[in-house]
């Protein structure tokens, strides 16, 4: 696996649009709210042709001109990492113009996105064998007071969150060039049920309500509080893993079978999938493979929280197909589009640990 070097002091930020550009409010607002704070915290700027565009269908672009921003700004020298602008709805589309062979050949960069962008973080990390950051997109850094969960992903991309030990600085010193340590975060304490966001309210912070509480369930025993399970982070948005799945951009298989050994914990949320539709792409990914050597879930918040249909929850539409694999499911965590959301690297090493006071996640750059 290949972990790009974190942000520098006075480092270039880059920004592109693979998926929704920052033109309408309050995203521009939050957007240039965001570029002023990193400006002000020394970090110079580079932005993609595409951030203030919204032509696309579903996209900030056409998909050609999204693809090449994408193979342009991961490859060039004028920037040190890449936040996206913003989600959407038609990124996959991007990726017939994206160069893969490229992106594999160039060094490894941070590239941070969470949603559409499940389109380059999970395809970095299967393709390329390069680590990216499923996690917040740049107008969550307009916010006026940081959220820590805003914190923790800037603490990331800079490098501040890494612990270092004396075993992990060795081993990277003789095999990663620089990149060394673990990432130990925990879950936040309350979650969003609604945004105040709005066009004439953009810099408010997240509107964090509902107190939460993770459901772990292990398929030995029912539900429980405490376990603890290791494996590789492979994961994202299930919206668009499913439309991904079976293409030729679908190289889990080898991808599995280089990793093998380690396992995998698969992070999986949704947006706009209902409860059936969340059974649904389950069973798809299930039946295509995906889930072996899995060792243990980490599942979001859905964005259609609560729902019930025909008697059926987001909790058993889960439960009832990942049951059977008699590993730990963890349902509720601060994972995708209802926020906060935790910072997950995909492809590093990690170790969930849960009990009576929540969960944590503890990531290891191996």
């Amino acid at each position: 696996m290949r972990y790009p070097k974190f942000l520098k002091e006075q480092g270039t930020i880059g920004f592109i649009a693979p998926s929704f550009g920052c033109n309408i409010e309050p995203y521009k607002a939050t957007f240039e709210n965001a570029k002023r704070k990193f400006t002000e915290m020394g970090y110079k700027l580079q932005e993609g042709p595409n951030c203030m565009k919204g032509c696309g269908i579903g996209i900030s672009n056409t998909p050609q001109k999204c693809g090449q921003e994408i193979n342009d700004y991961y490859a060039s020298d004028g920037n040190d990492v890449l936040i996206s602008c913003g989600g959407g709805e038609l990124m996959c589309e991007d990726l017939n113009h994206v160069d893969f062979e490229v992106l594999k050949a160039t060094s490894p960069k941070w590239f941070m996105g969470y949603s559409d962008n499940t389109n380059l973080t999970f395809l970095l990390t299967t393709i390329c064998d390069t680590a990216s950051v499923y996690g917040p997109c740049v107008s969550s850094f307009g916010m006026e007071k940081w959220h820590p969960a805003i914190q923790d992903a800037f603490d990331l991309l800079t490098g501040k969150a890494v612990q270092h030990t004396e075993k992990a600085v060795r081993n990277t010193e003789k095999n990663l060039g620089g990149i060394a340590g673990k990432i130990c975060l925990t879950g936040y304490d309350k979650w969003e049920k609604e945004s105040l966001k709005t066009e004439d309210n953009p810099y408010v912070s997240y509107n964090t309500t509902e107190p939460s509480n993770i459901k772990v369930y292990s398929c030995t025993s029912g539900k429980t509080e405490q376990t603890e399970f290791s494996g590789r982070l492979i994961g994202g948005c299930m919206d668009c893993l499913v439309t991904m799945l079976g293409t030729k951009f679908d190289h889990v298989a080898e991808f599995k079978e280089r990793y093998k050994e380690d396992g995998f914990i698969w992070f999986l949320e949704s947006c706009e999938l209902n409860v059936m539709s969340i059974r649904r792409a389950l069973w798809q990914m299930e039946n295509a493979g995906w889930f072996r050597y899995v060792k243990g879930f980490l599942i979001g918040r859905p964005m259609i929280y609560g729902e019930e249909l025909m008697g059926l929850d987001q909790y058993q539409a889960v439960t009832g197909i990942l049951g059977k694999y008699n590993v730990p499911v963890v349902m509720d965590a601060d994972i995708g589009h209802l926020p906060p959301m935790m910072p997950l690297i995909c492809g590093s090493y990690a170790t969930v640990n849960t009990d009576e006071n929540g969960y944590r996640v503890t990531m290891e750059l191996k």
